[in-house]
């Protein structure tokens, strides 16, 4: 394949067949022709996937055009591909049991909270992939292997698993209106909660004898970084970055806070937050308002068609393993601009002082520059702004390093336009300490940074990990725990948030343009590698 001409039908070949393999992502994302089905978690997929996953690699890589926008799609597909082959040497679908709940959880919310169909249809849907969920759920008894699964990431996805059965009977026929068409779901979701239910307890057993290490390596983690995320360096490069952005940070919030121990000054913000979570969600809609009408007033962004952004708990089979706020765009392959900000939800089992720490962690200082993060310019705008652009694979294919990175960049951005200023944030007391929350979030992700690389190359462990989350940021104990077990179940991601804003600041530097044609292109442009978005946006 040399030819310019194959490429574009290339592309498209390669979607069906990814879309083929994994048919409850593409329902997610919006494909009507996969929400029929949860798809195959057999070894023998995963194992068949990998095969041909190669085999489009070494097509692509043949593969050459002079378009830039066609070689910018085509490096991309070769990012992914490279990627997924190098992970198959530490393969998730033997490693980690949320492999599985999530293949079962996340399309079946999605298909309600998204309303692609009419109900009687989403019904119909839901009821076939119901009947699939035992089977599905078997096979990661089968797959998961107790050399390799580590006894800490299977406890977290056990704690999922619980949600499990209450998802499935309660929350899931509640969001069918006709009354025979939610006891039809709610019959179908019987025997998949009995499946979860088993599956939970397998996993109690699962952790009392695995025996696998959560630690990616320094070598894998460094060809992450180089050959999914296009990054010109490795593992201990970004940790090093890290510390530098880290002092940085630390000099400017100590002269922001006058104090040397800006901890300290944090936390005193912190006494000052939403007394219950239904307050929370409040506030965060209010300022995600108030952010949306700022970029409006600057016009700093085109605002797409119809888009809209809904501020809602998260889900619940997702407060376990998640605890900081969180944002699903709308599905990119239909015409629909409506997202969900997901604001940070307490678990039912959690302690009244377990709720409080939560909510301190959401403090009032703190939600503003979350809902820019989250709402706009961050996450919302970016991928309603894409949905609404045309280059499919772009779409399916984003990596954390640009979205993360764009939506920590979109804080910065505010920032400088005076966002966090007393003339728009209310009062002088009130905007000192959004700024101060503010800087305080760039430190807690070159935190990310450090403690990432670090866990992973086996230089601190799960305790030290804590402790510098909790003293070198502002994180309580208990979402400071959340934080690293999610780290050591989802290595490279936390990084991509500040090395994501940093490069699209340097790309900016160079672009020759006003800053909403800036913002306009390169967040258009897809969520890229973080070299591929330099080629976008500059042309070159």
């Amino acid at each position: 394949m040399t030819e310019t001409t194959t490429l574009p039908h290339l592309v498209e070949d390669f979607l069906t067949w990814h879309f083929d393999r994994r048919p409850g992502t593409a329902a997610m994302l919006g494909s009507l022709r996969h929400d029929h089905t949860l798809g195959d978690f057999s070894a023998t997929a995963f194992e068949s996937y990998d095969r041909e996953a190669a085999e489009w690699l070494r097509r692509f890589e043949r593969t050459r055009t002079d378009d830039l926008e066609e070689s910018v799609d085509r490096d991309l597909i070769v990012s992914v591909l490279r990627g997924d082959l190098a992970e198959s040497s530490w393969p998730s679908w033997r490693r980690d049991p949320s492999e599985y709940s999530g293949a079962v959880l996340y399309p079946l919310f999605t298909s309600f909270l998204h309303r692609l169909r009419p109900e009687a249809e989403l019904v119909e849907l839901a009821v076939r992939r119901l009947a699939e969920v035992p089977a599905l759920l078997a096979a990661g008894e089968a797959n998961l292997d107790p050399a390799l699964a580590s006894p800490r990431i299977v406890r977290r996805a056990a704690a999922q698993a619980r949600t499990g059965r209450d998802f499935l009977t309660r929350t899931l026929p509640a969001e069918v209106a006709d009354p025979a068409l939610r006891a039809r779901v709610a019959d179908a979701a019987e025997p998949a909660a009995v499946a979860f239910d088993r599956f939970a307890a397998f996993l109690d057993k699962l952790a009392d004898t695995a025996r696998g290490d959560w630690r990616m390596g320094e070598e894998l983690y460094s060809r992450l970084l180089r050959e999914r995320q296009v990054l010109g360096y490795g593992a201990a490069e970004l940790h090093e970055r890290g510390r530098a952005a880290y002092a940085e940070l630390e000099d400017e919030i100590r002269s922001l806070a006058g104090t040397a121990d800006w901890h300290a000054a944090m936390l005193s913000l912190q006494d000052d937050h939403p007394p219950t979570p239904a307050a929370m969600r409040d506030e965060y809609e209010a300022e995600t308002r108030r952010a949306r009408a700022f970029l409006v007033e600057h016009g700093l962004v085109t605002l797409p068609d119809g888009e809209e952004c809904r501020v809602l708990p998260s889900p619940a089979f997702q407060r376990p393993i998640l605890s900081v706020a969180s944002y699903m765009s709308p599905p990119p392959l239909t015409s629909s601009r409506l997202g969900h900000f997901f604001v940070p939800w307490p678990p039912d089992d959690f302690t009244p002082e377990q709720v409080a720490q939560q909510l301190r962690t959401n403090s009032r200082a703190q939600l503003a520059t979350i809902a820019v993060h989250e709402a706009y310019p961050g996450h919302h705008w970016h991928l309603s702004w894409l949905a609404a652009q045309n280059r499919p694979v772009r779409k399916v294919f984003r990596t954390p390093y640009f979205s993360e990175g764009w939506a920590l960049y979109a804080e910065k951005l505010l920032r400088e336009n005076g966002y966090f200023s007393a003339e728009h944030a209310g009062d002088a007391k009130r905007a000192r300490a959004q700024e101060l929350a503010h800087v305080e979030a760039r430190l807690f992700r070159a935190a990310r940074i450090v403690v990432d690389t670090a866990l992973h190359c086996g230089d601190m462990d799960v305790a030290e990990a804590e402790d510098f989350m909790t003293t070198k940021a502002s994180l309580t104990p208990g979402t400071a725990r959340g934080e690293v077990s999610r780290y050591c179940a989802w290595p490279t991601q936390a990084p991509s948030y500040l090395t994501g804003a940093l490069e699209i600041e340097r790309i900016r530097a160079e672009f020759t343009g006003t800053p909403r044609e800036f913002h306009d292109r390169i967040a258009g442009s897809g969520a890229l590698p973080l070299g591929l978005a330099r080629r976008v946006a500059l042309g070159r």
